[in-house]
């Protein structure tokens, strides 16, 4: 009779262990799939923003006319009324893979406009290579000297 209630709690605590066991396990799981999955969101960071800098250095460089000028606004990249056709930089504007929101910050251009975007997250990255936090990463367009066409998608713009 005493083994058998022995044997009873040898039992419940062997599932005791196997559950705290389990939820340990678990828990590391979550925590690698969420560093993975935000390492994700890093790089499409990186995608988007270089998106969005393309668009602005060929917004810039295909002013009409010899005084070049950057985008008054974000849209400005989905449809440029400045030529006799519509040009289209952008095909849509990008969510912030961070926010998961359409806002962006800009940067603003010295003689006016948007020379570049961040997103507005101030958490920190986990790649460790990377250091400060999300809304330090600009991504900018900065024109050359004199407004000399520059190099983009290894195509000389004029």
């Amino acid at each position: 009779m005493n083994s058998g209630k022995r044997q009873r709690g040898f039992t419940y605590l062997v599932a005791l262990l196997t559950v705290a066991t389990t939820g340990i396990a678990l828990a590391a799981t979550a925590e690698v799939w969420s560093h993975a999955r935000q390492r994700e969101k890093e790089v499409e960071l990186m995608w988007v923003g270089n998106q969005f800098k393309e668009a602005i250095g060929l917004y810039y460089q295909r002013t009409p006319g010899s005084v070049k000028r950057y985008p008054e606004k974000v849209e400005d990249l989905l449809e440029d009324r400045r030529h006799l056709g519509i040009h289209r930089y952008l095909r849509r504007v990008y969510p912030d893979p961070i926010t998961g929101r359409s806002e962006w910050g800009l940067v603003p251009a010295p003689d006016g406009g948007i020379m570049g975007v961040y997103s507005l997250s101030s958490a920190h990255p986990v790649r460790e290579k990377e250091t400060g936090r999300y809304d330090e990463w600009k991504f900018i367009y900065v024109a050359p000297p004199g407004g000399a066409g520059q190099r983009i998608d290894g195509l000389r713009r004029p």
